[in-house]
């Protein structure tokens, strides 16, 4: 069960949102500092090679933002910050869900035998 295509994928995605929320900390902290530009967490692609060769894991890579600049150099856009904040948590939680899946079965299995 923990081994398993699913469990690793799952794995996979909690470790690359995890980072994927670093990054956007990140990038809110600099909204202001001049010459910063975002950070970028890719890791889906990954994951849907890893499942298709029958693994399951990957790994998330990070990447500088390519989006336009202002006059300082910083790229950061607090909007889209924001949004991809609230998107990352949320799948986030439904990812922590699927992983206690197979755990709330089985506690649920030895609580009833």
């Amino acid at each position: 069960m923990l081994s398993s295509v699913t469990s690793l994928a799952i794995a996979s995605a909690l470790d690359g949102l995890a980072g994927r929320q670093r990054a956007v900390a990140s990038n809110i902290a600099n909204v202001n500092t001049p010459g910063y530009t975002a950070r970028r967490v890719a890791f889906e692609d990954a994951i849907v090679r890893s499942v298709a060769t029958g693994d399951g894991r990957a790994t998330a890579t990070e990447s500088r933002s390519l989006e336009p600049t202002r006059l300082d150099g910083n790229n950061v856009n607090l909007d889209t910050e924001t949004i991809s904040s609230i998107d990352t948590v949320l799948r986030f939680q439904f990812a922590a869900r699927a992983a206690d899946g197979p755990f709330t079965a089985l506690r649920t299995a030895m609580r009833t035998s």
